[in-house]
């Protein structure tokens, strides 16, 4: 990797008012939903003290992403991207409402909950694909992956920061704060979703000021055939069918983060707030890569670079698996979101740089379940075997097997290791015959 030859360049993506505005708001946005992730996760296990309902959590917001698919990538297509992403998180301010009311009231069931998390998951599954195929709209193009690395460091910044402050209210001493009446049946968690609430309310502001109106990419209606454009697609792109899943099961395998309210409790004693810093310690190793490329930005070797990141995101997840002391459970945790986060700017960047624009709305849809099975259904999963074999041993399989995956996919999809650089005339370059998977106009 080199230094850029121009300094500025570093930034050259903030040029543009838009994309200034709108990732002050997913900054906002992201930092309340990562608290509000740390109050629905401690909340639930103080709630059942049962590791599956923890693994329920994920399988909540992901199943969504599953019925919605077709239909959310053709929307992100067919409509103004803009106006998609303002429903969604007019139907986020809705749940996390519904979430106030529920910690407020001091409820002890869990099935509301789940309910409510289902509701965000639909408007994830609506806004992911629009916001994804959003990002092109905002800069030039010459600007787009230094635009890409921008957004995933903004990502990590509120991932870091996020499950902190989430940590940090929900421990509040309110009794100290409240009249006694109120103090009594006043959660932690209340005080999380309306910290939640004021960012969404501040994202729909900044979102609603921007001025790019993408309009319609996509002209004709609904069909089978437009609405499997995107799997099509991917399927004939095998360089972004090997990135994709290679994340999607690396991840799968190896994702310890549903687990760590267990880990917090019982394993390393840390309690909510311990809870907070668990979660914002893959953020902030995450933070710390994302910056470095942004300022030394990938030239040559990217494919390679890529598959020994997931080798080392794996590993890193089995030491955090075997540790017993805090510290290096938080190192551990560092050089995971670290790790991940290499992977997570070669896809972004492949995906939007191999894409026609007018279908990249359908393949932003794909790839949302790639990325939900591998974060929420992974929770799931991680529940699942947790509940089966104990934490420990699944978080130290599952690193195990990420590693296993990353070899496999090596030999299975030799495009990855041959992409060097990341531009738009070389990763188009790779598996031509993608070209005549989509539907002639």
């Amino acid at each position: 990797m080199a230094i850029p030859q121009d300094p500025h360049r570093a930034a050259a993506a903030f040029a543009s008012r838009d994309f200034r505005r709108y990732q002050v708001a997913r900054l906002l946005v992201i930092i309340g939903a990562e608290a509000q992730a740390v109050a629905v996760a401690w909340q639930i296990y103080e709630i059942t003290h049962r590791a599956i309902d923890l693994g329920y959590t994920g399988l909540a917001l992901f199943l969504p992403g599953i019925l919605f698919l077709l239909i959310s990538g053709h929307t992100a297509d067919r409509y103004d991207r803009r106006r998609v992403i303002l429903v969604c998180y007019g139907l986020q301010c809705l749940c996390t409402s519904t979430l106030f009311y529920l910690a407020w009231s001091g409820t002890r069931h869990v099935a509301p909950l789940f309910a409510v998390l289902f509701l965000i998951g639909t408007g994830r599954s609506f806004s992911g694909p629009a916001s994804s195929a959003l990002l092109p709209h905002l800069v030039p193009k010459g600007d787009f992956v230094n635009a890409v690395s921008w957004g995933a460091t903004i990502f990590q910044m509120a991932n870091f920061v996020g499950p902190a402050i989430g940590g940090v209210l929900y421990t509040l001493p309110l009794q100290n704060w409240l009249p006694a009446a109120v103090g009594a049946h006043m959660l932690g968690g209340a005080i999380v979703y309306a910290f939640t609430l004021t960012t969404l309310v501040s994202f729909l502001i900044l979102v609603g000021s921007l001025s790019v109106r993408p309009g319609r990419q996509e002209q004709r209606a609904m069909s089978l055939e437009t609405l499997l454009a995107g799997f099509r697609y991917m399927w004939h792109k095998k360089l972004l069918l090997g990135v994709t899943t290679l994340d999607l099961f690396a991840v799968l395998l190896g994702g310890a983060v549903a687990l760590l309210p267990i880990f917090a409790q019982d394993i390393l004693h840390s309690g909510p707030r311990g809870l907070g810093i668990l979660r914002a310690a893959p953020a902030f190793g995450a933070l710390s890569i994302s910056i470095l490329l942004t300022w030394r930005p990938m030239k040559h070797h990217a494919g390679v670079r890529m598959l020994f990141s997931v080798v080392l995101f794996g590993a890193a997840t089995v030491v955090f698996g075997l540790s017993r002391n805090l510290m290096l459970s938080l190192a551990a945790l560092f050089v995971v979101g670290a790790a991940d986060m290499v992977s997570v700017i070669m896809r972004a960047s492949m995906l939007q740089l191999a894409t026609p624009q007018a279908m990249r709305g359908r393949v932003s849809a794909v790839n949302a379940l790639f990325i939900g099975a591998s974060n929420e259904f992974g929770s799931f999963e991680s529940g699942v075997t947790a509940q089966w074999w104990g934490a420990v041993p699944a978080v130290i399989v599952g690193g195990v097997g990420a590693m296993v995956v990353t070899g496999a996919w090596s030999f299975m999809f030799p495009s990855l290791r041959k992409v060097d650089r990341l531009s738009e005339d070389e990763l188009m370059g790779v598996d031509r015959e993608a070209a005549t998977a989509e539907p002639q106009r």
